[in-house]
């Protein structure tokens, strides 16, 4: 079996953003027309990224800006993917979160009471809003052992 073959029995792609399908502020070449021959053969797709510190709605808000009409249901960002592995494990719990307050939305959108005292579990995210007061609050928090996740 070729290749090609082979990829013709795939039935859904989880595709890279920032550097794969786009650089900064344009669409690589071939990503619309990869895009179309997907949505062609009928194959799903999803896009993901590691890069926690924006809601998947405004990544989704990116793409179509950049020429490919895309809802927010398309994209997984680390940051939705820990709040949804804390809703399932342990919903509600009170966490100590660390990252951009597009983040801590996304928390309080899963049910997540955010704390500064007390919390149950500690999240680590991309955070352009870093202080060295929220740092040495998770360093105490961790060395105190509070359970601690990063994005």
């Amino acid at each position: 079996m070729t290749g090609i073959e082979k990829l013709s029995t795939v039935r859904g792609f989880l595709l890279d953003m920032d550097g794969t399908f786009y650089l900064g502020d344009r669409l690589l070449e071939g990503a619309l027309r990869f895009i179309g021959l997907l949505r062609e053969q009928k194959k799903g797709f999803l896009f993901l990224t590691n890069n926690s510190s924006k809601h998947r709605r405004q990544y989704a808000e990116k793409i179509s800006r950049l020429g490919l009409p895309l809802t927010e249901e398309l994209v997984l960002t680390s940051g939705e993917a820990t709040a949804l592995y804390l809703r399932e494990q342990h919903p509600g719990a009170n966490v100590f979160l660390v990252g951009t307050p597009s983040l801590e939305d996304e928390f309080r959108q899963h049910g997540f009471r955010l704390v500064e005292q007390e919390p149950q579990f500690l999240v680590l995210g991309f955070d352009t809003t870093l202080t060295y007061k929220k740092l040495w609050a998770l360093c105490d928090f961790v060395r105190a052992g509070v359970p601690y996740i990063a994005t």
